[in-house]
């Protein structure tokens, strides 16, 4: 089977069992020169379905985008299905927030975001059993009911302490009418307490907009803001500031997200990176947006991902859970 039939393969499975997609829908697919043939795909895959679809294709030469263009924005108009399929320019993370806000006013549409998708992701992470992933995705959402804090620790030094109480724990699957979901899908997520996270993680996988991690980088975190970054790689700490601290609430914890899809790849794309078994990430920056409550208001937000963790959960009653254990669930 050719690459292509491949690939639209995978989007048939993903929008039938993501966006339980039907001809009553109206698909725009926003994209780029870089991503023609994906977009094409989910194109082909949706009319399987009966579907009306709408293609909007970013000029190259209007590169790194700030807002959202005027010819796009009156293409939603009556979309109930938004699929973004771009490059992932690190310089255009506040167009994309400004678009996915924008996507989300009108409570109607479900979105598929993609900045930085592969077709290599398209056959490995997006071409997977949904229906055995979420059945990890659901255990794991279970052991984190009634959570108020969550102790994280890593061989490599981490030892965070994050605050959780009333935060909501949600997966990638079930989506509804005014929900984003990225692809490759694959994450357990939750946005926690703003002011409550404290101690040292040490990132050893990737990060995003930078890629693979050569030499770790440990971030110390009080009360819930970056205090410190660490690391033998005096470059990577001044990449590192100038990526990350560009306004107040930057450099404030935005997301704790756990992989969960089995056919996830850690390549230095942060896109599939943050689904793979056996990780966890930590985002700074905005988190708006996540069901269940989110109040960091910050134009970015950047994902570092590290390996092998334990998580134990601290639950309102007292008791406590071990629910990963160097990076192998515990359930």
């Amino acid at each position: 089977m050719k690459t292509d039939e491949k690939m639209t393969g995978a989007a048939v499975q993903a929008l039938k069992k993501l966006f339980d997609i039907s001809s009553n829908n109206r698909v725009l697919i926003l994209t780029d020169i870089h991503c023609k043939r994906i977009a094409e795909a989910f194109k082909n895959a949706s009319k399987e379905f009966g579907c009306h679809v709408e293609t909007f294709e970013i000029n190259e030469q209007n590169r790194p985008l700030k807002e959202p263009p005027e010819a796009l924005l009156k293409m939603l108009t009556g979309s109930s299905i938004v699929l973004n399929i771009i490059k992932a320019y690190s310089e255009e993370i506040p167009f994309r927030i400004k678009w996915i806000f924008k996507v989300e006013e009108s409570k109607k549409i479900k979105m598929g975001h993609m900045p930085g998708i592969t077709e290599d992701m398209m056959l490995r992470s997006v071409n997977v059993d949904y229906h055995k992933m979420r059945a990890v995705s659901d255990s794991l959402i279970r052991a984190f009911q009634k959570a108020v804090k969550i102790h994280i620790t890593t061989k490599e030094g981490t030892n965070l302490i994050l605050g959780v109480k009333d935060r909501l724990f949600t997966g990638e699957f079930g989506l509804i009418n005014g929900e984003m979901i990225n692809l490759p899908c694959g994450e357990v997520y939750c946005a926690p307490l703003e002011t409550e996270a404290d101690g040292v993680v040490v990132f050893n996988a990737s990060i995003g907009d930078i890629g693979l991690l050569k030499t770790p980088l440990k971030v110390y975190l009080e009360k819930g803001r970056i205090t410190k970054f660490d690391s033998e790689d005096k470059n990577l700490i001044n990449k590192i500031n100038n990526l990350q601290n560009v306004d107040e609430d930057s450099m404030v914890i935005g997301e704790l997200g756990i992989g969960v899809n089995p056919g996830a790849a850690i390549t230095g794309n942060m896109l599939e990176d943050e689904k793979a078994l056996g990780t966890a990430h930590i985002a700074f920056g905005n988190n708006e947006d996540f069901p269940g409550g989110g109040m960091n208001k910050s134009k970015i937000h950047r994902d570092y991902l590290f390996y092998r963790p334990t998580i134990e959960v601290i639950y309102s009653d007292g008791s406590k859970q071990v629910i990963t254990r160097q990076g192998a669930f515990n359930f």
